[in-house]
């Protein structure tokens, strides 16, 4: 069992709104209580710009580089991952540490979206929809780009632009669709690999979780604690959540991450056996 290390991204990553910062302390806050782990805090909240990806960036680029610099420290220590992002473009700064320091390691990416849009292919302009074509290298972030897009694994996905379809349709990228026979596709997928997982909130169906999209024809949290089950069989090497908003509407009231959290125990327990902790 690896040591864990806690980390909260709270600065700025594509924002439409001010609602995921919070999010991500609060899940941070709830893993403090539930395994005694004092979070790192990367970055400062700031009021969301709501812009085109390249301003957008260069006002991120700042937290993702202490982001990745924090996770080449905790990787070098062997640590477990265990991260509450803010939004899924801070996969930008994560995922390519990751894979350069556990190159055998598959990322298994759950999100509605593949997000493996390039500057050029984008029809929203969106930073995150650009989050795991950086990591792959599909185009320069700045940030690296030492994932293998073979070595990632969608799962969930069911938002997808045409370019990512063709990446799909040439099997250059594995997809695990949300339907019966997830869990037995995704073990087969994973083949025994080590994992790192990467969990944005709309792969959920809409109304169980406030996510910025909601896309309906995604998973529940039975499924997901099933799909972690799986995972966990597996080394786990670290999990990152993202795109979790702290409310349904802004100035609305908060909701608490348990549930969520509960559902992807099966990781946790896996990374560090802190079960006995868990209020």
């Amino acid at each position: 069992m690896n040591e864990i290390a806690l980390t909260v991204f709270q600065g700025r990553a594509g924002d439409h709104n001010d609602l995921a910062i919070p999010a991500a302390k609060a899940v941070g806050a709830a893993y403090e209580a539930r395994l005694g782990i004092k979070p790192t805090i990367i970055g400062e909240p700031e009021a969301a710009l709501n812009g085109n990806w390249e301003p957008e960036l260069e006002a991120a680029m700042p937290s993702l580089r202490a982001m990745s610099a924090h996770y080449e420290i905790q990787m070098k220590r062997g640590k477990g991952i265990l991260t509450a992002l803010s939004r899924c473009a801070v996969a930008l700064s994560t995922l390519p540490v990751v894979a350069q320091h556990r190159p055998d390691a598959v990322i298994v990416w759950y999100d509605a979206h593949a997000d493996l849009n390039t500057p050029e292919t984008t029809t929203s302009g969106y930073l995150g929809g650009l989050a795991l074509g950086g990591a792959v290298g599909l185009w320069n972030s700045g940030l690296g780009h030492s994932l293998d897009l073979y070595k990632v694994i969608l799962v969930g996905v069911r938002d997808l632009d045409p370019p990512e379809q063709q990446l799909i349709d040439d099997g250059k990228v594995a997809l695990i669709e949300p339907q019966d026979g997830m869990v037995d596709k995704l073990r087969a997928a994973i083949s025994g690999r080590p994992v790192y997982v990467h969990l944005d909130c709309d792969v959920l169906n809409p109304g169980i979780v406030p996510t910025d999209y909601s896309h309906e024809g995604g998973i529940d949290l039975d499924q997901l604690n099933k799909l972690c089950t799986v995972m966990a069989e597996s080394e786990v090497i670290g999990l990152e959540i993202a795109e979790l908003q702290n409310a349904w509407e802004s100035n609305g009231a908060a909701i608490s991450p348990d549930a969520l959290l509960d559902a992807v125990e099966p990781l946790i327990t896996k990374m560090g056996d802190y079960s006995h902790l868990k209020q």
